[in-house]
Order: C-alpha cells, then sequence, then structure tokens
C-alpha cells in the first residue's frame, strides 16, 4: 500500500514550549491511521499544520508524492484535505447550510445544498435541519456539522478530531461502516481519539505522540487499551476504583420539572423527574440535542423554569438563582469549558474566584481577597495536576484536558452537596479522564450526589450506580448500571422508555 501523506521533520515551537519536535511519519493510501497522546503532547498542532493553520519552523510534507505546504486551509481543501475539528470552526450567526457553503469552493444553490445536507446527514444518522441557527444548536449538534461539512467535499485525506462524541453505539458503528467503505475507495483518514477501544476497533495503524515527539508506532489491533494508553502517557495506569452501593438517602429530589426552549431550534424539558441520594452518582445519557444543556441550565438556576420542583436535601431550590444554589451546596460544571465554565481571557486565579468565591471565603465586605482566590487556584493546580505555568496564566492558554482538570477541579474542592457535571471528560486524554472519573467515584464517596451528564457510554458504565436516559427532553426511568448492556442502552438513548417503567 503505497503512502498518501509523507511527515518529515516537522517542528513548530512556541514562547516556553515546543509543541512538536522532529515529527516523522506516513499515513497510507485508504489507511485508518490514529494519533495518539495525551493533551498537549501536540497533536492539535501536528493536524493544524497539515491542514494549513500553523505554518512549522523546520520539516517538509509530502501529499501523494509531490510537495505540500499549504499556506492557508483553503490550500489544503483543494488538495483534497477535510478536517472535522474538535473545537468548532462555526459562525454562531449563520444557518447550518451557510457555515457548510463557506467551506467549499463554489457551493450550489441554497435549495440543493440544503438537500444535500439533509441527504448525507440522514446517511450517516446525524440529524441537522440545514436551516437551524447555529447559535441556536448544542455542542454535539454542532459538532455535526463540521462532520457532514466535511464529508461534502469528497476528500482524498480526512482528518477527523473526537468525531463521535455525540453518538449513540448503533450510530457509531454507522459511521465506521462510513469510514471504512471510504478506506476502502482509497481515502486515507487520519484520527484522533481518547477512546481507545474505538482506534482498536477502527486504525490499521498508529503514531503515538507524548511532550511534542513520536515515541512509537503500532498496529492497534494488536494492542489493548489499557497498553495504548500506558504508552501514551509512559506510565502505568490506575482505573478507578470500585464502590460499595449508595446507603444515603435522597439529597435532590426533582419533579414535574418542565422548561420551555430558548428558541425555536431548542428542545424543551417535560416533566423531568429524578431522585438522587448522598453517594451516589447517577448517569444520564443522551444523543447530542435532547436537552442536555437545558437539564444542567434548570438544575444549576442559569435557566428559570416552569412547572415543578428542584428540593436538596428538603429545602425548595426551584426560585432561586446560581448564586443562592451555590451556597446551598448545588454546584455545577457545563459541557462548553472555554466560555461557559471558564472565561478565555481570564486566569485561572480569576476563573476560581467566579465559582468559588462565596463557598470559599474569599469575599470580606464585599471585596475579594486576592491571595485566598490565587491559594485555592494553586491548590485545584496541584491537586488535579493541571500542566500549566502558574495560576495566572489565562484559561485559553490551557489544553482542552488540562482546563477541564481545572474546572472539575474548581468544582469538587467546593465540597458540593451536589454536583451536576455535562460531558466531563470529553474531549480528555486517558490520564486526565481517569483522573477526573476518580474525583467524582471519592466525591460521592464522601457523602455527596453526583450527576454525570455523559455522551460517552463507557464512561456512565464505569462509574455511575443508576443510568437514566434523556430523549427530546425527557428522562426515562432510572436502570441500576450492572443491568445494562449496549444493545439496551442503545434503545432507551432512541427514546425506548417503556421497556424502563418496571426499573424505577
Amino acid at each position: 500500500m503505497s503512502d498518501l501523506l509523507e511527515l518529515n521533520g516537522l517542528t513548530k515551537a512556541y514562547p516556553g514550549v515546543v509543541a512538536n519536535d522532529d515529527v516523522s511519519f506516513r499515513v497510507a493510501r485508504g489507511g485508518v491511521h490514529a494519533l495518539l497522546g495525551e493533551n498537549g503532547a501536540g497533536k492539535s498542532t501536528l493536524v493544524k499544520t497539515i491542514y494549513g493553520l500553523v505554518k512549522p519552523d523546520r520539516g517538509t510534507m509530502r501529499l501523494d508524492g509531490r510537495p505540500f505546504a499549504p499556506a492557508e486551509p483553503r490550500a489544503a481543501r483543494a488538495a483534497g484535505v477535510a478536517m472535522v475539528f474538535q473545537h468548532f470552526s462555526l459562525f454562531e450567526a449563520l444557518s447550518v447550510a451557510e457555515n457548510v457553503a463557506l467551506g467549499m469552493e463554489d457551493p450550489p444553490r441554497s435549495r440543493d445544498l440544503a438537500r444535500r445536507i439533509r441527504e448525507v446527514s440522514e446517511t450517516y444518522g446525524l440529524p441537522l435541519d440545514p436551516h437551524a441557527r447555529v447559535g441556536d444548536l448544542s455542542a454535539g449538534e454542532r459538532q455535526r456539522v463540521e462532520i457532514v461539512r466535511c464529508l461534502l467535499q469528497d476528500p482524498r485525506l480526512l482528518i477527523m478530531d473526537e468525531p463521535t462524541s455525540v453518538l449513540t453505539p448503533q450510530e457509531v458503528e454507522i459511521l465506521f461502516e462510513t469510514l471504512r467503505k471510504l478506506a476502502g475507495e482509497g481515502t486515507s483518514i487520519l484520527y484522533i481519539s481518547h477512546k481507545l477501544e474505538e482506534i482498536r476497533t477502527l486504525c490499521d495503524a498508529a503514531t503515538i505522540l507524548r511532550g511534542g515527539r513520536v515515541v512509537g508506532e503500532c498496529d492497534p489491533r494488536e494492542a489493548s487499551a489499557a497498553e495504548l494508553a500506558e504508552r501514551m502517557v509512559g506510565a502505568k495506569l490506575t482505573a478507578p476504583r470500585a464502590r460499595g452501593a449508595a446507603q444515603g438517602g435522597a439529597v435532590l429530589t426533582v419533579s414535574g420539572l418542565s422548561l420551555k426552549p430558548v428558541s425555536q431550534f431548542g428542545t424543551p424539558l417535560r416533566d423531568i423527574a429524578l431522585e438522587l441520594r448522598a453517594g451516589e452518582v447517577l448517569g444520564i445519557g443522551g444523543v447530542a440535542g435532547n436537552g442536555q444543556d437545558e437539564l444542567l441550565g434548570a438544575l444549576s438556576g442559569e435557566r428559570r423554569t416552569g412547572p415543578g420542583t428542584i428540593m436538596m436535601a428538603g429545602r425548595d431550590l426551584s426560585r432561586l438563582g446560581p448564586t443562592e444554589r451555590r451556597a446551598a451546596g448545588l454546584l455545577t460544571a457545563p459541557e462548553e469549558r472555554l466560555g461557559h465554565a471558564a472565561a478565555p481571557d481570564m486566569t485561572l486565579t480569576e476563573n476560581a474566584a467566579l465559582t468559588g468565591a462565596a463557598r470559599r471565603g474569599m469575599l470580606r465586605h464585599g471585596f475579594l481577597n486576592w491571595h485566598r482566590a490565587r491559594s485555592f487556584a494553586e491548590t485545584v493546580i496541584e491537586a488535579f495536576d493541571v500542566r500549566t505555568p502558574g495560576a495566572h496564566v489565562a484559561a485559553r492558554a490551557l489544553s482542552g484536558g488540562n482546563l477541564q482538570k481545572f474546572v472539575i477541579g474548581r468544582e469538587v474542592m467546593q465540597d458540593p452537596r451536589v454536583l451536576v457535571v455535562n460531558q466531563p471528560t470529553w474531549g480528555v486524554d486517558a490520564s486526565a479522564a481517569a483522573a477526573i472519573r476518580q474525583a467524582l467515584l471519592d466525591l460521592a464517596a464522601g457523602g455527596a450526589g453526583v450527576i454525570v451528564i455523559s455522551q460517552d457510554l463507557d464512561e456512565i458504565l464505569a462509574i455511575s450506580d443508576r443510568f437514566a436516559a434523556l430523549n427530546e427532553g425527557r428522562l426515562g426511568a432510572s436502570v441500576p448500571t450492572s443491568e445494562l448492556t449496549m444493545e439496551r442502552i442503545g434503545l432507551m438513548l432512541g427514546g425506548a422508555h417503556d421497556m424502563e417503567a418496571a426499573h424505577v
């Protein structure tokens, strides 16, 4: 099998860090090649170089045997390179179809493009309304736009960065079948995912990065997920420690909770009911766009609800805002870490103060004690192994996994009575994911109630005591995770809630 893409000695340095250090490897024509590494290992810089977003300091690339040095993404696309980004490159004020058209040199008429978007999105099990405004879409739905936009380009090289985080197991298999068909027709795929079982299932080659350097290559089909993870981090990983069954009484009770959507493209919450016990982890799963963001907003107090009640330890929180709910011990960590969970241009100290000022005693007579804020941020950085020069660094300067560890750590270390997290390990490497999951388990072991809203079903099965599916704004009855199979979860995610009525 000949090579489509060849990288030789690519090096890229930024002030204080070498992102890529003499990176060389090849991607076979028609091959599905995994790029593995921790957050901050240099994967993003490398694929941005291939896509024309970053100019290397040294090194060369060849595409189909010819020198390849795209000065911009348009040049890369013209050469047949398409990329699905982990962090979205979309204009929120424009529609889905308008965003797709911006990535095409000669887009068809609007009506024809809308038809093609519907056809492609339905083929891959990623339903999209071409006329929906991107600003009204959830993070998962925005990722669907990125995937469909790339598939419309008929690329020779398709770079995919965490493409399956929004899919059910059945939809993942549909996507994998499509990728295998593309590979069989000669399209090369460079695949980035922290879901190592996906890598083992789909990919026929892998390059492993650590600290910006290539530390190994392998056939992932011949290695276990644990072996791949340990080669990525250079150390042995410990799986989250198992816990006994939850013993506490109800710490959070939600009944009859409904919420109107903020726009015609939003998802209303419909008569949500749940009970969370002290010391328990409740997993809530759902395909993107089924009300996950709305549920977290309703619980956090960011969205004022209509009918229904939210009771925590006998206190009605239904009409309280986010600050009052935090003071009562109901803390949340939203899915969008950069812009919602953390202010991008604020330092880690400032971000620590944004949610921790009251519960960590940083306020006195209306003034913020900056020494305490900095000390709290430094404590989170140390306890959660956040890789950063210090608390003075802006949030946007951290890699996705390190910022996520900081966001989760900031909430965990405020000793919540209830913590609700949405997508706690989305786009996070195996080492960081293990640390975050262990922190959530430890929090529950200490008596807190934890709700994990996640599209990572392996994560839900690994750390949850019970599971409930969210579909079109309705929450099905909960089922002990010990009774679940992937097939049953897939049916629940698709709306088959009636079959779960006996498992409340």
